[in-house]
């Protein structure tokens, strides 16, 4: 029973060990990106038009819906207690700085998180990783950078998307239920705004893009010889990603509010 509890903790110590053996190259890779932008620049472009482009109206709707529940409930019960403006004080702690970079990264985890990791690893049953390694391409620099890049790049531009939508929702569902001058609405909103918000918002774009990506990329490695494998690095994919962006979140949280 020891043995076993001794075997799996190394393994698992193996396994982070790899893990982050794998990120510092996709880094120093990334270094060395723009000057060999010719090899993997098309992988970034279509990358970019995947996972940020084509996930536009999905990350459009939730936002729309979530500013619409918040400002609902807010307008409902806050005036209650005496507290009509703290409605805006929660708009920009529920969005901006808490659910729309986690709603955003889950987006991604599951659009474009699974794709990566899939494909990667038919290319490695199919043997085309060898082939790229074998006419001397790298295949870090080659399929893992633009992917790297282009996942950072969309999820911080979507998770300010989300942003504007989940205001601007809220804004139009606040006229239907009561009507507020826009100005009066947006500088209210500003009012509320700091810049410690809107920083906490982008370094967790930012941080959410680099575990999704670095994750997806490295199960889809993993892969060895069979594609049932596949499903199974996928599945491992979604579930490493999604936890590790909760306490990514949780840290930058803690950190912000002390």
């Amino acid at each position: 029973m020891v043995a076993a509890i001794g075997r799996a903790i190394r393994l698992k110590l193996k396994g982070i060990a790899y893990g982050l053996g794998f990120f510092f190259q996709v880094l120093k890779e990334t270094l060395f990106f723009v000057r060999r932008k010719q090899v993997g620049f098309k992988v970034l472009v279509m990358q970019i038009l995947f996972t940020g482009f084509e996930a536009l109206s999905v990350i459009a709707i939730l936002s729309l819906a979530l500013g619409a529940v918040i400002i609902i409930q807010g307008v409902s019960l806050l005036p209650q207690f005496g507290q009509g403006k703290l409605i805006y004080t929660i708009l920009i702690i529920v969005i901006t700085r808490e659910l729309g970079p986690i709603l955003t990264a889950f987006i991604i985890i599951a659009r474009s998180g699974t794709a990566i990791a899939a494909e990667l690893g038919n290319m490695v049953i199919s043997h085309e990783i060898e082939a790229y390694i074998s006419v001397g391409i790298n295949p870090i620099s080659y399929l893992v950078v633009p992917r790297f890049l282009g996942v950072t790049i969309s999820m911080f531009i979507l998770n300010l998307y989300f942003n504007i939508f989940g205001l601007i929702g809220s804004f139009l569902v606040a006229q239907l239920i009561k009507p507020i001058p826009f100005v009066e609405y947006f500088n209210n909103l500003l009012g509320s705004l700091r810049a410690v918000d809107i920083t906490a918002s982008l370094i967790k774009s930012v941080i959410f893009g680099i575990i999704i990506s670095v994750v997806a990329t490295y199960n889809g490695f993993k892969v060895q010889r069979s594609s049932t494998e596949i499903p199974q690095v996928v599945i491992k994919s979604v579930g490493q990603g999604v936890i590790l962006c909760i306490l990514a979140n949780a840290v930058i949280s803690v950190i912000s509010y002390l």
